[in-house]
């Protein structure tokens, strides 16, 4: 049972997950969309959804908390003043994942996650 679980270990330890997430992320804000597998689709939405939520409200605060994912200070500019005010009458679902089939080296599920 998946009980209690609250994210998908990806089958890394915790620094290379992390590393892997924030790259993850910011490709996906700066080309906005990206193909990966479906775990990782999936584990990038929840906190591409935080983020975006995050920067609806404009604030020195709410900057240094999606600075902290992305490291990159022309990308919390741009997620600031072009991707969020996209999403200011939106609750949620920014982001869209689909299903692409199966990688042919490994079997793996392929997906694309784009920013609606």
């Amino acid at each position: 049972m998946r009980h209690r679980k609250a994210y998908r270990k990806l089958s890394k330890p915790t620094p290379q997950r992390k590393a892997l997430l924030k790259a993850l992320l910011i490709s996906l804000f700066k080309h906005g969309k990206i193909v990966t597998t479906l775990p990782r689709a999936k584990e990038v939405t929840r906190i591409a959804e935080k983020l975006l939520t995050i920067a609806k409200e404009d604030s020195v605060h709410h900057r240094r908390l999606v600075y902290a994912w992305l490291q990159d200070r022309e990308l919390v500019r741009k997620v600031f003043v072009d991707i969020a005010p996209k999403y200011k009458d939106r609750n949620g679902g920014y982001t869209r994942i689909l299903k692409l089939g199966m990688r042919r080296g490994d079997a793996a599920e392929q997906a694309v996650i784009e920013l609606v």
